[in-house]
């Protein structure tokens, strides 16, 4: 596909952006021209070789002009490794080329390191809550004291968010996860530190290490998806990659109950028993942050899909996350799942932090059970996970809410607002969700204590409402799929990569373009 308008016909020169806030995605041309012209000279959709005109082209020129033969889908994601010279691309449909795409095994070693050190943070993020009134005893503090230890990583991922995305687009995908692991394994280490009555500030300096360490996690199950992965695999493999921040949360809401029991008549071993669960976790986060090192790689040796071919073939001239930035707020149905991811995922932060008081104010003595309510609250949230990634990946019907919703939000953000960074996306919707969780934790815990339960689910349930209505009105305009889905077809596509005012009515009605292909008998 070709933008048909003043400088159609310009010449594009390797490795630069055309003009007018268009990205070229290479579909089969070689370097040189893409004509446009009238039916009485050269044939839309042939190419001008520099300069060339198509009559003196002969043979070669007719094979380039030749109908395009869909790629089939598997051809997509896998390569065929035809012995051709260095830097060459791989043969596509008849009379095209596409850029050489492989699916390395390595993807799936990356996944599970992610996912596992993921867990081990999400477990550290409820491990005080889900046993408020133990911690509570144990450093003779009030119950906003320990809701703070939850709220601090919302709290900290607002202001930090701008420049872990920023180091994740300029930096790359490795060193935002040797930071993500590394501070998450540190903030651990220095809780085991804490196991005193009068040591509570040291515990809070350790959560917020940890804190920290979130802001360079939950940002990256997009990026890793899109960088690691296949078109068709790609939603699976967020939704997996989601699924190990939900996970940790299950085992901390599982486990902690198990290994500190109630006993505040014997400080000891209650000091004891939670020393065993800092330094167990402790112990696994320093495994996988050598792990970390060893075996994450920043990306695979070639593109996994299309889509991402055509961002590394053509990057930015000068990348600039502000104007990013300003293109997403821009983005109406990125704002309204921007609102919409926000509310619902705040309200799972908002009755994750507040569950151990709520079941407590009506059964007390069963922190076991209200941890056994919160492992099936997470658990049903994690098969829905698995379900919504399987089924976006073959139907792309992103219109669902709430179960699996955080990783359809992310994906679905990818596809609405590409070419941008899905860090920048991700990290957006990250943001939402802390911002909604603090205002929804604080609201829910007040109307929970000066009311009662009910009072503060009538709040959340009213939140949500508009929250499911907000999705209902997001326009599902999938621009990466569109990518893949094109250019396996033999297009030439253009995207845009960012809206101007000075945009002409006719860039606004259309900003992508399909060249119209010759039949057999005009060739």
């Amino acid at each position: 596909m070709v933008k048909l308008d003043d400088e159609e016909g310009a010449a594009v020169a390797p490795g630069h952006q055309p003009t007018n806030g268009y990205l070229l995605v290479p579909g089969g041309e070689p370097p040189g021209k893409v004509s446009a012209e009238p039916q009485n000279g050269p044939k839309a959709g042939c190419l001008t070789l520099n300069g060339v005109s198509r009559d003196s082209l002969a043979a070669p020129a007719e094979a380039l002009c030749r109908p395009q033969t869909p790629l089939a889908l598997e051809e997509e994601t896998q390569t065929r490794l035809l012995p051709t010279g260095p830097g060459e691309e791989t043969p596509g449909a008849e009379g095209s080329r596409v850029p050489q795409t492989a699916l390395s095994a390595r993807r799936f070693v990356v996944l599970l390191i992610f996912s596992l050190y993921s867990l081990v943070n999400a477990f550290q993020w409820i491990q005080y809550s889900i046993i408020s009134n133990i911690f509570e005893g144990f450093y003779s503090v009030s119950s906003l004291h320990i809701d703070c230890l939850s709220m601090v990583y919302m709290l900290a991922y607002v202001p930090l968010i701008f420049p872990a995305t920023w180091l994740l687009d300029t930096r790359g995908l490795r060193l935002t996860a040797l930071l993500g692991s590394g501070l998450n394994c540190l903030g651990a280490w220095i809780k085991c530190a804490s196991v005193e009555p009068h040591l509570f500030w040291v515990t809070m300096l350790g959560q917020c290490l940890c804190s920290v360490a979130q802001v360079f996690i939950l940002g990256l199950p997009s990026r890793i998806a899109s960088v690691w992965f296949g078109p068709k695999e790609v939603s699976t493999a967020c939704a997996t990659a989601v699924l190990g921040n939900q996970l940790g949360t299950a085992v901390g809401f599982l486990l902690p109950p198990v290994l500190v029991p109630n006993i505040q008549n014997n400080t000891d071993l209650l000091a004891c028993n939670i020393s065993t669960m800092f330094y167990g976790t402790s112990s696994v986060a320093t495994f996988l942050f050598f792990l970390t090192i060893i075996a994450f790689k920043e990306k695979p040796q070639y593109p996994p899909s299309q889509a991402q071919a055509a961002l590394q073939k053509n990057p930015p001239a000068e990348y600039s996350y502000k104007k990013s930035i300003k293109n997403l707020f821009r983005n109406i149905p990125f704002v309204l799942l921007l609102i919409s991811y926000g509310i619902m995922t705040g309200a799972f932060y908002s009755v994750s932090t507040l569950l151990n008081q709520i079941i407590l104010r009506y059964f007390e003595g069963e922190e076991v059970n209200a941890g056994k309510i919160g492992l099936t609250l997470v658990v049903a949230g994690m098969v829905g996970s698995i379900l919504c990634g399987l089924w976006l990946d073959y139907t792309k019907t992103y219109n669902f809410f709430m179960t699996g919703y955080l990783p359809l939000g992310f994906e679905f953000a990818v596809e609405i607002t590409y070419p941008e960074s899905e860090g920048t996306s991700s990290g957006l919707l990250n943001a939402a969700a802390q911002i909604f969780g603090i205002l929804f934790t604080l609201a829910q815990g007040k109307l929970t204590t000066e009311y009662n339960p009910q009072a503060g689910n009538i709040f959340l349930c009213v939140w949500m409402f508009l929250g499911i209505i907000l999705t209902a009105l997001i326009k599902s305009d999938l621009r990466r799929h569109n990518i893949n889905i094109g250019i396996a077809n033999g297009d030439i596509k253009a995207i845009p990569v960012e809206d101007t005012v000075e945009d002409s009515p006719t860039d606004q009605e259309s900003k992508t373009v399909t060249m119209s292909k010759p039949s057999e008998s005009a060739i």
